[in-house]
């Protein structure tokens, strides 16, 4: 009998396989821009056969016909076959996701330390080729296979090296395929970029790019590395002279750390100028890091904890003048190489570094070295001082020009709002609580300096009918208003933004059913009754974990604790540990019940601290303002039981329910 339109039973489940996932969805694991991401996954993995001391040198050619090789002296990639998968190891590299190299981060494993992480990377590039050549040279012999549209065309064969012929290494020539990119030209500039890049993280490295259509070539090899580069890189933008010498740092952790692993660390270099354009790149592990990330976050820790420690002990600080990260970032050039053991990246292109434990890391590096050299040389440590203080009044006064603008009417704060200390209304964040034990956590947690807190007890009214004028006879509803500063309102009224206290206003409860309901009962009072504060960006829902994951020490790796959202996250971890090696059983998994049952460290590590939280901005999305209306009628009206039972049974089997 045929399926009639519209019916969902279990024909309806399509399992994609092998590379289908990428062709599907290609902007999921690449930038579909033009093909350069897919020759930067090649690059890559030649430039961590370099980390591990293996590869002296890589070339890059745009071939005439529109493809492009990448070819590096390495050892090869693995022609034998797989002892579980029984297909040659190259073939499995190049068809299958999450197959590689990187995986096995214990003492002994091909690659301890490498930016390639979720496997997944040259597999992309194949499946996004229309035609892909690898060459192997390795065990005196030269293997070649070659795939079309992701899948084998040629099998693997192996013959004698010509005359020649290197003894080692890996050649692989790709031919983009055109339907995927809105381009097909790799943008050369940027390429060369890369390729720079590569050669200064790796000091005697020799890297080549070449294009067969002009015949331009060009060479790339650094003994200086980084100090160079950054020096070179300030000079050819604005000249701008550095204000102290360029302070440059090297630390990696001995074994036995007992947070961080053996070969852990950062190199680093920093250069403060009072004007001009700026410096900035970060890597993991040579992988560039555009977007910034958790290493970043712990360098500008680093370096503000040093420079703040100097002026104080230096009696340098002027009175009334509160000293911020940004003050002493806010003129500073770097560049910063991380090496991580395991890193965990945003995504798939790994344009930002999520790895929690980095910001302590590079932090715990940083901040002594600079001290130290900052309190041997004191003039320039003096030099430093003023340039950050100068930065800190100019922001100062900003803040006050900002102060005199505001309303003039003073509302008597709630006695249960714990206030931060500053008054930039962009920086300021407040979270609503729920619970007084986890407001005490988050008390103790939190950076008193910009975060603020109002514990709210019990569930809050529900306000979708609720009259305005009879809002403030509910006392939470009541103080979180006046907390924030902006009266209620309506979607047509003009309210005074500009007494608004907090630029953020976030909602924090527990990673549960009663939690979540919590969340829709805050929303429905922020939406009905504070609509601009939504529409302007300024509601946030806080997403605290609902569990922990104990690691134990493996190899190089000490002992860890991972935090995942929910029930996906927490499969996606015990996976990945499994891909580790680590033995089943051998982790221990806590629920947390409530956000009072996490201390004020753990609270401030995954949920508040703004590097390494997640925090869900809250938007209209793809309902306008009268499609939300009508849903939050049916959802929150006290007269539509019937349509919302009717709509909880027609859709009930989407929810995922956590009972």
């Amino acid at each position: 009998m045929a399926t009639r339109k519209g019916d969902y039973s279990e024909a309806s489940i399509r399992v994609l396989k092998g590379l289908e996932p990428v062709k599907q969805r290609p902007g999921m694991y690449t930038r579909t821009e033009s093909p350069l991401h897919i020759v930067q996954e090649v690059i890559d993995n030649a430039a961590d056969e370099a980390l591990a001391g293996s590869c002296k040198e890589i070339s890059v050619t745009l071939e005439a016909d529109g493809s492009v090789t990448v070819e590096d002296d390495g050892r090869g990639i693995p022609v034998g076959p797989h002892p579980e998968e029984k297909a040659p190891v190259v073939e499995i590299v190049f068809t299958r996701l999450h197959a590689g190299g990187k995986f096995d981060k214990a003492a002994g494993g091909a690659y301890s330390f490498s930016g390639g992480l979720h496997g997944v990377g040259v597999s992309v590039t194949n499946a996004l080729s229309r035609r892909l050549e690898v060459t192997v040279w390795r065990d005196g012999a030269a293997h070649e296979i070659v795939f079309a549209d992701g899948d084998v065309k040629s099998p693997l064969a192996s013959r004698a090296p010509a005359r020649g012929e290197r003894r080692t290494g890996t050649r692989v020539r790709c031919w983009p395929n055109p339907k995927y990119f809105d381009s097909q030209t790799i943008p050369v500039g940027e390429l060369g970029h890369l390729l720079r890049s590569k050669a200064v993280l790796l000091p005697g490295l020799r890297v080549v790019l070449r294009d067969a259509k002009s015949g331009k070539l060009q060479t790339w090899q650094f003994a200086e590395g980084l100090r160079g580069y950054l020096v070179e890189s300030l000079a050819s933008g604005a000249g701008a002279e550095p204000v102290i010498p360029v302070f440059e740092g090297d630390q990696y952790f001995p074994s036995g750390h007992e947070t961080f692993a053996e070969g852990e660390g950062a190199h680093w270099v920093v250069a403060w100028t009072e004007d001009g354009p700026l410096v900035r790149e970060s890597y993991v592990n040579l992988i560039p890091t555009t977007a910034g990330g958790t290493h970043e976050s712990g360098l500008r820790e680093g370096l503000f904890g040093a420079v703040k420690g100097f002026i104080e002990m230096h009696g340098l600080q002027p009175k009334g003048i509160k000293l911020l990260p940004e003050d002493v970032f806010a003129r500073a050039s770097f560049v910063l190489s991380a090496r991580v053991l395991d890193p965990q990246f945003q995504g798939q292109i790994k344009e930002r570094l999520n790895s929690r434990d980095a910001v302590r890391m590079i932090g715990l590096l940083a901040k002594p070295q600079l001290e130290l050299w900052l309190n041997q040389h004191v003039d320039y440590g003096k030099r430093l001082a003023e340039l950050v203080i100068r930065q800190a009044q100019a922001r100062s006064r900003a803040a006050q020009k900002v102060e005199k603008r505001k309303s003039s009417g003073v509302a008597v704060l709630p006695g249960k709002l714990t206030d931060c200390e500053s008054t930039d209304v962009s920086r300021n964040e407040i979270f609503l609580v729920e619970g007084d034990s986890a407001g005490g956590s988050a008390k103790m947690g939190r950076d008193k300096e910009f975060q603020a807190i109002l514990p709210l007890r019990g569930k809050v009214l529900n306000t979708w009918e609720t009259e305005r004028d009879r809002l403030f006879a509910n006392n939470e509803i009541h103080d979180i208003a006046v907390a924030i500063g902006v009266d209620p309102h309506g979607p047509g009224d003009a309210p005074d933004l500009g007494a608004l206290r907090y630029g953020k206003i976030a909602i924090l409860s527990d990673a549960d059913v009663d939690g979540s309901h919590i969340q829709v009962l805050l929303l429905t009072l922020f939406f009905r009754h504070f609509p601009r504060l939504v529409e302007h960006g300024h509601v946030f829902i806080a997403r605290p974990p609902l569990y922990r994951v104990d690691v134990p020490a493996q190899g190089k790796r000490p002992l860890r604790k991972l935090y995942c959202l929910d029930d996906g996250e927490l499969k996606h971890v015990e996976d990945k540990l499994r891909k580790d090696g680590i033995r089943e059983g051998a982790w221990s998994i806590s629920r947390f019940k409530g956000l009072g049952e996490m201390n004020a460290e753990q609270l401030w590590e995954t949920t508040m601290n703004p590097d390494t939280r997640r925090l869900l901005p809250v938007a209209l999305g793809a309902f306008d303002r009268s499609g939300t209306e009508q849903r939050f009628t049916m959802l929150m009206g006290k007269g539509e039981a019937a349509a919302r039972r009717a709509w909880i049974e027609e859709r009930g089997n989407d929810a995922e329910v956590d009972i």
